[in-house]
């Protein structure tokens, strides 16, 4: 029983171990979407922080404003979507042998 429970505090100390250098992975990992023909690109980190925003003037014109906003979300929308990816990918990889629940 102690001997279960050595190898289990073992275990977890690898894993937060492990978790520390994905999110260091993940911090580092940029994830660049762009919509429009390349007009508008958005840049993401693996965590998810927002790196940088580039709008093609050409799209700054009156009456483009519907337009530029629809791309900015669908933009938005995707490189959230692949830095979650990436982060669940990144994970899977150290949590799937351990049994942990939920992961």
């Amino acid at each position: 029983m102690a001997f279960d429970k050595l190898k289990q505090a073992k275990e977890l100390g690898e894993f937060a171990k492990q978790a520390k250098k994905i999110q260091k992975e993940l911090r580092d990992t940029l994830i660049e979407v762009t919509e429009a023909d390349g007009k508008v690109k958005i840049v993401f980190t693996g965590e998810q922080q927002l790196e940088e925003i580039h709008i093609d003037e050409s799209l700054l014109q009156p009456g483009n404003k519907k337009e530029l906003e629809n791309y900015l979300k669908n933009a938005i929308s995707q490189a959230i979507k692949q830095s979650q990816q990436v982060a669940a990918q990144k994970m899977q990889a150290i949590t799937g042998g351990m049994g942990l629940p939920g992961m």
